[in-house]
């Protein structure tokens, strides 16, 4: 019977040993949680970059989520989130007061038409693609492919994907109305597998189930897009809601070092920020980069 009692009362001063302990270490291993919302063209390198940042920093999660520019853009300068993906400036938003918000470019991403193969074209002049995509082409045997209907593959209104393509592949025109998807990945999808569709995704999104077409005779390759020769591309921002804090910032500062500048950027298909031979601004103005 003492025995027993004294047992009992070692197992009631260990518990209290531990349950002391569990509250004085309880703020040190609660962890870090950063959250981060927007651009489903971005979001294959902050998802690779937040699993690297992870792997290193225990009791730090990082998780990334798609729903586009305009959910990014929105949530940030809400406070829901901590990060706002973006593929255009917070300027060129409606509805988004870019003066809250501070802009940290992360990349630069191409962003080209893609084809389902049995279109049988390879080449587009910007005329024909712009002609193509607001309705005037609406077979492929009239810019030199095989006798099918163009089928228009759309990424959803607010879409950063969209915007810049239409901005700068289209020139500013709007696409017709068609068929829209929330995510790059769904719309290379539904191109792959329907005869004479036709959308566009980032170039981190481009495989081989679909043809990529030349644009006047261009590739749409990083280093065209470095020397300003493809003219379809957008800087990747990651906004904040004013100044970041320091574990934010951390983050932040890791997606921009050399190791993942060098590594990951390049092998997900992004153009690292520090290798533009040209700077453009909210306003479309092109200068050199010195």
């Amino acid at each position: 019977m003492k025995r027993s009692w004294i047992v009992g009362t070692a197992l009631v001063a260990l518990a209290a040993g531990l349950l002391s302990w569990g509250y004085t270490t309880r703020d040190e291993n609660s962890g870090v949680n950063i959250t981060a919302v927007g651009s489903t063209a971005l979001q294959p390198l902050v998802e690779a970059a937040g699993e690297d940042y992870a792997n290193s920093h225990n009791g730090v999660f990082i998780n990334v989520q798609g729903g586009g520019t305009g959910t990014g853009l929105a949530q940030v300068q809400a406070g829901a989130v901590d990060l706002g993906n973006s593929d255009m400036f917070a300027e060129e938003k409606s509805g988004i007061d870019a003066k809250k918000l501070v802009d940290h470019r992360v990349a630069v991403v191409g962003i080209a038409p893609m084809l389902n193969k049995k279109a049988g074209v390879d080449n587009l002049t910007q005329q024909q693609l712009i002609d193509v995509f607001t309705g005037k082409v609406k077979n492929w045997k009239e810019v030199g492919g095989n006798d099918l209907p163009v089928v228009l593959v759309n990424r959803v209104e607010g879409s950063g994907t969209r915007a810049t393509f239409e901005q700068w592949g289209l020139k500013g025109a709007k696409s017709a109305d068609a068929q829209e998807q929330d995510s790059s990945g769904m719309a290379r999808s539904i191109v792959s597998t329907t005869p004479g569709a036709i959308s566009y995704a980032s170039f981190a999104y481009l495989d081989k189930s679909i043809e990529v077409p030349k644009l006047d005779g261009v590739k749409a390759a990083n280093d065209n897009v470095v020397n300003g020769d493809w003219p379809i591309w957008s800087y990747e921002h990651v906004y904040t809601k004013g100044e970041p804090k320091p574990e934010v910032q951390a983050f932040l500062d890791s997606i921009m070092s050399e190791k993942i500048q060098t590594t990951l950027v390049p092998q997900l298909g992004y153009i690292s920020i520090h290798d533009m031979q040209i700077h453009r601004d909210v306003d479309g103005k092109i200068t050199s980069v010195k």
